[in-house]
């Protein structure tokens, strides 16, 4: 993975953020109510982590019923540093993790197949939460859509290893090291989220991936409250994880400005204005997204400073 390019795509995708923030300031005055949402960033970032510790529970916990266990600072950081680069095309630039579980035992077939199988739970997880959402949204059908589609393609491919296996070969044969190497590298990882399977395996995954997401989801109700947002709290409790889905079907890096675009509509769906909508969007994304990216680049200065 080229550390420095990602780099250079994470600041362009965090300027045109920027860029859009003072598009919406200039329509809503967004920034002028920012101190609204100041005094409930250390709470809801408080959640985040929370959140965070759950999904690097189920991490070790895969990691450990494939025999790699890692040293439980030193996996929290590797597992953070992959936030560095959530805002990335699905999320791939989190298999930054290789660099640092690779020394310290932790093969990168493991760590990618870990990675799909997480994702694939976190959809199943985010979607579960979003079905409060269903008598209040005609998004869903959409966003259901697109989980189906990547689950889809995902047990496909599983169940062919084989046509990645000739993949390999004749992109080797045509002289494309990278891209054989790229598909042994997919092949190899979805060969190893076979071995999680498992009832129990399964079961351990979506009861964390629930209760992850759900502190996430949470997190978003309580700040609609702070800024004196009256919706009931089962709706109000999907409107993030729904947000979500409808910013990965987006095929947006990290679901950046789809994900806030869904959720003003759906706050509009409430009668919210469309400044405070911004502005609850614009905060429960301060709190998750960029802070994520924060802590994961604050976790790779220390594994780096490491060596």
């Amino acid at each position: 993975m080229k550390v420095r390019r990602t780099l250079i795509g994470l600041a362009l995708i965090t300027i045109l953020y920027l860029l859009a923030l003072g598009w919406a300031d200039s329509r809503n005055q967004v920034f002028a109510q920012i101190p609204a949402i100041a005094t409930a960033l250390p709470a809801l970032m408080g959640m985040a982590l929370l959140s965070y510790l759950v999904r690097y529970t189920r991490w070790r916990w895969l990691l450990g019923r494939a025999d790699s266990t890692t040293p439980w600072f030193s996996g929290f950081y590797a597992y953070l540093s992959g936030f560095a680069f959530t805002a990335t095309p699905g999320k791939v630039g989190e298999l930054i993790r290789i660099r640092y579980l690779q020394p310290i035992g932790v093969p990168p077939s493991t760590v990618f197949g870990a990675f799909v199988y997480e994702r694939a739970f976190d959809l199943i997880s985010v979607l579960a939460l979003s079905c409060l959402a269903l008598t209040q949204t005609h998004i869903f059908p959409f966003v259901l859509g697109f989980v189906a589609l990547f689950l889809g393609l995902v047990v496909l491919v599983a169940s062919h290893l084989r046509w990645l296996g000739r993949a390999s070969a004749l992109l080797r044969r045509w002289h494309f090291k990278r891209l054989a190497r790229l598909t042994t590298t997919l092949k190899n990882g979805l060969q190893a989220c076979r071995l999680w399977l498992t009832p129990l395996d399964m079961l351990v995954s979506l009861a964390l991936g629930v209760l992850a997401w759900s502190i996430t989801a949470f997190s978003f109700t309580w700040l609609l409250t702070q800024l004196n947002i009256s919706i009931a709290f089962l709706p109000s409790l999907a409107i993030y994880p729904l947000a979500m889905l409808a910013g990965a079907a987006s095929m947006m890096p990290g679901g950046v400005g789809s994900t806030e675009v869904t959720i003003v509509a759906l706050l509009a769906v409430f009668g919210v204005s469309t400044a405070q909508a911004t502005l609850a969007a614009v905060g429960i994304r301060f709190a998750t997204l960029w802070f994520a990216v924060l802590c994961g680049l604050a976790a790779c200065g220390v594994l780096e400073r490491r060596g």
